[in-house]
């Protein structure tokens, strides 16, 4: 069977969205002052959209949108980088791709997608009405999804998955480099190596594992590394993301947390890709508030980034928290660093929750695990509303 072309690849056709008329609708949020005069200056004025920013109606352009035609200026940039891998727990994402805001967004409906709009986005680029004439569709698939380029003032870029890992690369205050995003026909099912905590009912959950069919991703779950070498991780893989963790709080254990750090450094070493190979790797360390200040700063050297502290906290009652060191988009973007003090607080609030022990720490990091969808094969859990 022929795989479709990339839509990165696709030749530009000039072709306006047709849509269907609606039924029962949302009213359209009010427009942003300045945003409104986009078409105007595009179409009467006959300026260039490069040169406006496409998600305020800016001039102060200071760079240009990765995705589609247009400018943007320096506070949207980062916006839109702060948004660009953040997603609900509906698995989809949490902000407009085009603004990298919105309040009521439109969701794709493609099932290999995640990408969401806001009605301001598509009624001014597109067209206005177009937001209301969307939830009237049995199946809306988004702009970057389309077969052709055009929507209105909306042109996707040609190689836009290029142009967004340059963006990146970039634009973002990130000593991280970002992996190109792969196309739905090339994503393959993940393979996890998974040390110590086991994370198989997580990413069963968010479709990376299917229950019943040993084609549909792999995972290999080990709780003692030490015997393990190169050659072991070499046979078994290769792999796509690497996870481990120290021992759950409240849980006796025969081995120091700082273990469980050096060991998952030693595997990490085997597993990653040859230098230079542009496959997709991922990685992520949790420290369940164990690890001691050496240790930590062992591990921020090792990993060459500070940690994230995760926290589930609801109402005003702490529940779970941990440290994570990851490769995985958007985990810092989400989720701020505590300061010393605020660290050593919650370890002494943790450390007197008799609940913590039995919690699973794999639970409180599982949607950070949402943006590999835009690398590796999923499979869908729930359908979901046309908007939310």
């Amino acid at each position: 069977m022929v795989a479709p072309p990339d839509s990165d690849l696709e030749p530009e056709r000039s072709m306006d969205v047709i849509l269907v008329g609606s039924t029962e609708l949302l009213p359209s949020p009010p427009t942003p002052p300045g945003r409104d005069l986009i078409a105007y200056e595009v179409t009467v004025k006959q300026r260039n959209i490069e040169d406006i920013c496409l998600c305020c109606g800016s001039f102060q352009v200071q760079t240009q949108h990765p995705l589609f035609d247009g400018g943007m200026c320096a506070p949207c940039k980062d916006k839109f980088l702060e948004s660009l891998f953040l997603y609900d727990d509906d698995g989809y994402q949490c902000y407009c791709s085009i603004c990298g805001l919105g309040d009521t967004l439109l969701i794709c409906e493609s099932p290999d997608c995640t990408r969401c709009y806001c009605f301001e986005c598509v009624d001014i680029l597109v067209g206005p009405g177009t937001s209301e004439r969307v939830q009237g569709m049995s199946c809306w698939v988004c702009f970057l999804c389309l077969p052709f380029s055009r929507s209105g003032l909306l042109q996707r870029r040609r190689k836009w998955r290029d142009r967004l890992k340059a963006f990146h690369d970039r634009e973002a205050e990130s000593p991280l480099e970002m992996y190109k995003t792969v196309p739905v026909w090339k994503r393959e099912p993940m393979r996890v190596l998974s040390l110590f905590g086991d994370i198989k009912k997580e990413l069963t959950s968010l479709g990376f594992l299917e229950n019943g069919s040993g084609s549909d991703g792999k995972l290999k779950h080990l709780d003692d590394v030490t015997n393990i070498v190169r050659r072991d991780v070499e046979e078994w893989g290769p792999f796509d993301l690497l996870y481990g963790s120290t021992h759950p709080l409240g849980h006796t254990c025969d081995r120091s947390p700082g273990w469980y750090m050096f060991q998952f450094h030693r595997l990490l070493q085997y597993a990653r890709p040859r230098l230079g190979s542009q496959q997709p790797f991922f990685w992520m360390f949790v420290d369940n508030l164990l690890l001691t200040q050496d240790d930590q700063a062992t591990a921020t050297r090792f990993f060459e980034m500070e940690p994230v502290t995760l926290q589930d906290v609801r109402g005003r009652v702490l529940h779970n928290a941990v440290r994570v060191w990851s490769n995985i988009p958007a985990v810092k973007s989400k989720h701020e660093a505590l300061d010393p003090e605020e660290e050593l607080s919650l370890l002494s609030q943790a450390t007197q929750k008799a609940k913590l022990a039995t919690q699973r720490p794999a639970t409180l990091v599982k949607n950070c695990f949402l943006p590999l969808r835009e690398y590796f094969k999923y499979f869908s859990q729930n359908s979901v509303p046309l908007y939310k």
